[in-house]
Order: structure tokens, then sequence, then C-alpha cells
């Protein structure tokens, strides 16, 4: 930018004047140029130095100043101030979960101290800093799960992942793990964000295993990545032990056990990780798995230990078709959401769910309308049945959804990417299903949000916020906001109240400025997305259609005041407490460019 000074200087520079009029001046007109020159100048630097403290406060929330005294506020944080931005630690990403249904929800949630389950794990490996790079060097093929022990979900994979390695034994590769909480400098290196983490190596290459946790999954995913992915049967025995062990095999009855047919097969099994493919010519195996042995060939049929037991295939024998009919019919009908059925759901590539509410003593009545519309969304949607009347994994999902009562209550939910819910309304029958069902994948239905009673009284130095009020305090354009999305059980949260707290009580007297809190497992807003807890968002005002700010500073007073500062709209200033005569209280003042309240305000 041009400045006063700048300009004053260009005038002076380019001015120019004829070599005839240059030997023309004489010596007193000379000393008059100089003195004016003198004289230009020295106006120049005045009206530079005047200007610099105006242009400065142009940029003042760009910065807060460096010589302002936030002593008085250092003074009042304790020893229950959090340090670090980065307090919380998902268990899970946040689309493999119902948003912050926490895994302490299953089951009890006393105080006692955690135990370890025990888990016959003797086939998996323990790596730590030491052995790790050595291990991964000699291995060819090894798969690691860092996990934390006091982590639900590491607890429930654990004896998956152990089965999964005593079956994979003889197939040279290795399962091993690594206990994140003691080898911090290793799950740093690989960029551990959540329990539990897994990685497969290949010739100490690394890639993320996304699929489900539990031993068929696991299995088979990994022995597609180490063999054909594709396998012949020959013999009766070993059809009758398929069909015994395995939840979900595809057969191809082919002409020929090479060749085109059997490429397409491969290339098909490739790209459906969770699901056992195999071939055979021999009519005895064929009928064995429900096929006719006089039907034309190539014929295909996938089985699976669900109600629909059943798929046979009558497309096109190419790859991308059969992965697309083994996609739509891979997953049960109906789903009953259990600890080792979660993984299935959140985890599968369908994100979109429609869920059945009921108490088992009256769920038989609802469930065949339910599973007979699911026919109509294979591949489309996941239909889950969650049985409000347990109370180790029905009852937290429920609570989640902001479902009570026995039911029954249908609810479709994206998934976790947005977190919209759309409510049910009307008897439930198979028509009605299929017509919300139909409704909810054209997006033609309106959402629903949880919230708890707006509060009858909202006077404190944080200001409570729920779903029915939310646009009321958060979205209101005059008012810069600070938002905390808690949790009740969280520790980090309990931990920064006392901080948070503080802030608000230095601040309430900045009219412009709000300090507010939001329970965020009991209250929804598409406005607030969070992605752990607490999650902390700043509205400036004015700007409230943009995405807030997430704020990324120590937790702390004196860096959220100066976060504060920076970011927002309508600038302020904290006044220093104004010391008080020996036995009253102190008090202290704060201004903001809109307004400035006189009243008293609480002892530092």
């Amino acid at each position: 930018m041009l400045t006063s000074f700048d300009f004053l200087f260009n005038t002076i520079k380019y001015k120019h004047c004829s070599d005839s009029d240059l030997f023309s001046f004489r010596v007193s007109s000379k000393m008059a140029s100089f003195r004016l020159l003198f004289a230009i100048s020295l106006v120049a630097l005045i009206l530079f130095a005047t200007l610099t403290p105006s242009i400065s406060k142009t940029t003042k929330n760009d910065d807060v100043e460096d010589d302002e005294d936030l002593r008085f506020l250092e003074e009042t944080e304790g020893k229950s101030d959090v340090g670090s931005p980065h307090s919380h630690f998902n268990e899970e990403d946040e689309d493999d979960q119902y948003g912050d249904l926490d895994e302490d929800d299953f089951g009890d949630s006393d105080l006692d101290p955690y135990k370890e389950p025990e888990v016959d794990d003797k086939d998996v490996v323990v790596l730590k800093q030491g052995n790790f790079s050595d291990f991964i060097e000699n291995n060819k093929f090894v798969m690691v799960e860092f996990y934390a022990p006091w982590c639900g979900h590491c607890q429930a994979l654990a004896p998956e992942y152990a089965a999964a390695a005593t079956e994979l034994k003889g197939e040279q590769v290795v399962l091993a793990k690594v206990d994140a909480t003691e080898e911090n400098d290793l799950a740093q290196e690989y960029d551990v964000q959540g329990f539990p983490t897994v990685y497969f190596f290949v010739d100490g290459e690394h890639k993320p295993y996304h699929g489900a946790r539990n031993k068929e999954a696991i299995v088979t995913w990994i022995k597609k990545r180490i063999g054909p992915g594709l396998y012949n049967v020959t013999a009766i025995e070993e059809a009758e032990r398929i069909l015994t062990s395995e939840a979900k095999v595809v057969l191809g009855y082919l002409n020929s056990l090479v060749g085109p047919e059997s490429e397409e097969l491969a290339a098909a099994s490739r790209l459906q990780d969770d699901v056992s493919f195999y071939q055979t010519v021999n009519p005895d195996i064929a009928k064995l798995f429900h096929l006719d042995p006089q039907v034309k060939r190539p014929a295909l049929v996938l089985i699976k230990k669900e109600a629909e037991k059943i798929n046979h295939f009558d497309g096109q024998f190419v790859k991308t078709a059969i992965s697309e009919f083994v996609f739509s019919n891979k997953l049960p009908l109906i789903t009953i959401f259990t600890r080792e059925s979660a993984s299935s759901v959140f985890e599968s590539d369908v994100k979109k769910q429609v869920l059945l509410f009921a108490s088992s003593n009256i769920s038989e009545k609802y469930i065949p309308s339910f599973q007979e519309a699911a026919k109509f969304f294979k591949g489309k949607l996941i239909f889950v049945y969650v049985q409000v009347d347990n109370d180790d994994f029905g009852r937290p999902v429920a609570d989640y959804f902001g479902v009570t009562g026995d039911g029954p209550k249908i609810i479709a939910y994206t998934g976790n990417e947005d977190g919209r819910k759309f409510v049910f309304d009307g008897d439930v029958t198979l028509n009605k299903i299929k017509a919300f069902g139909e409704g909810f994948l054209e997006d033609k239905l309106k959402p629903f949000y949880k919230s708890d009673p707006i509060p009858e009284t909202n006077d404190g130095d944080v200001k409570i916020v729920v779903g029915n009020n939310f646009d009321a305090i958060v979205l209101d354009e005059s008012k810069d906001v600070l938002l905390e999305i808690y949790a009740p059980w969280c520790g980090h949260c309990q931990a920064l109240e006392p901080t948070y707290n503080k802030l608000a009580k230095h601040l309430r007297g900045i009219d412009t400025l709000v300090i507010a809190k939001m329970d965020g497992t009991t209250n929804e807003h598409p406005r607030a997305k969070s992605d752990g807890f607490p999650t902390i968002l700043f509205f400036p005002a004015g700007n409230k259609s943009f995405d807030p700010i997430t704020v990324d500073t120590d937790r702390t007073v004196v860096a959220f005041y100066k976060f504060l500062r920076k970011h927002a709209s309508v600038p302020f200033k904290l006044q220093k407490p104004v010391s008080a005569p020996k036995g009253e209280p102190e008090t202290k003042t704060g201004e903001s460019k809109e307004s400035s309240n006189a009243d008293s305000k609480d002892e530092l």
C-alpha cells in the first residue's frame, strides 16, 4: 500500500526540469529550493508518524498488542487448566460409529480400575519400538493393530483378531499388535489418530485396513492380498467344510477352471474383500451349493448364514455385474445390532441406514414388514433392528437417537458424514416403510435434530445452548460466539470447565461477545459438528452463513482471550482490574466498540 510518505517521496523524486533551467538557477534559488525540500520532507515525516497509529488500528484484530498486560488473567489460572488444544482422542473415525455414542455406554460404567479381558492371543506377536523395524523387514506380510487397552473397540476386536492370527498361521502372514499408549513414538510415526488403527504391511510398505472387524472378514481380506482371491473346489469334503465354516461364500459353476469365465470371476473377487469366492466344475459340488447340476454354465450363487440364505445370479457373467450382485446381496436383510455386528453396520460401503427400535416382546409384530421392505433396497440401505430393552448395546443406541419407550419407532440415518436423522410417522406397514425408504433415498424427508428443553433462565456467564435455541444464541449476527460442544462423561471436558468458566467470567461485561456451551450427546444442529469432545467453535458476528472457525489453541484463559481478540468481528478489550481499598472487592470492566458495561464485576 502506498503511504502518504511514499506518495510525497515519489513526488519529490520524480519531479524534473530541463538542463537550461538548471544552469539558470542562482545560488539563492538553490538555497530556497533546498529549504523548501527540507520543509516538505519534515512535513512528510510528521504526517507519517501521525498516520502510523491509525493504520495499525485498522488491523488491530490481526494480532493482540504485544504490550497488553495480561498478567491478571494468568494469575487466575489454576492447575486445572488444560494446556493442549488436542486433548480428545477418538476411539473411532467419525463415520465408524453412531456419532458421539461412547463405547463406555456398552455395559457398566463403574469407576473400578480397568482390567483388560483375557484373550488367547498366543499367535499375535507383540511389537515394541525396539523390535518393530526388524520384524517388519524380516516378514513379507504383516498386519499390525495399534490399540489402547482401555478402548472398547479394541477389546471387541481382540478375540476376533487372535482367532484370525491362529487361522492364518500357515499362510506366511503374521498378525501383530502395538500398545499405542506405551509406544508413543511408534504411534506418532504411523499417524495413529484413533483406536484401533490397523495397517497391513507388504515388504515394509503399509496400507490401512478398513474392513469388518471379525475373524472371517480379516482372514478373507488378507488371503486376497497374499493369494489369488479365487479358490478351486474339487472335493465334496472341502465343499462341506466351506459351507459349514464360512459366513458368506460365492461359488461359480463354470465350464473350465481356467479361461475367460474364471478370469472374470477372479476379477470380481478382488472387488469384494469380505466375501470368499470359489469355483468348481463338479456337478455334485454345485448341487451342494443349491445349484442345479444341469443349469447352463457359467452359473453363480451367493450363500449366507442369514434369513435370506441363497441368492442366484442371473446377470451377464462379467466382473462388474458379478461384483454389483454380490455387493447388493451380501448383507442380511436385517442386521440385529449387537457389539459383534456393529462393525458390519459402521464399516459397510452402504452408509445410509433405516433403524427399527422396538423392545424384544413386541419386535415379532413389526420385523416381518420391516424385513420385507428391506428387499427393495438391497445395496442402497442397511436395515437395522435395535432392541431397546437390551441395556448393553440397544439402549445406548436408542439414547443417542433420542428414542424413549418400547417403540416401535423407525428412524432413517445418513451416517456420520452429515449425521442427519429422519423420523418415520405412521403405522409400521410394508407400503409405508417402502415409501419412507424411497423418500429417504430421494432426499425428500425433513431432518430431525435432538434438543434438550430450552432453559427457563439462562443468566450464567456461560450461556446454555440446546438444539432449539441454537439459532437465537449462536447464529445471532450481532454477536461473536464461542461455543464448546461437550459430553458430560468426557474427562477432558471436565478438566476444561474451570478454565472456560473463568474466561466467561472475565468477558461477561463484553455485550457483543457470548461464551456458550452445548451438550453434544443430547443436542444437535446442522451447524454444530464435532470431531470429538470437547470441540470448540467460534462463530464471528456478521459471518454466520459461513462455517465456524475451529479453535485450535492452548486451553488457557490467556490463549482463549488472545484468540477472541484476534478473530472477533466486533473489536473489544478487557481492562485490567482496578485495585480496590483493603476490605473491598476489586472490580473489572470490559468494553467493546459498540457497547460498554459499567456494572460492577465479580472479584477476580
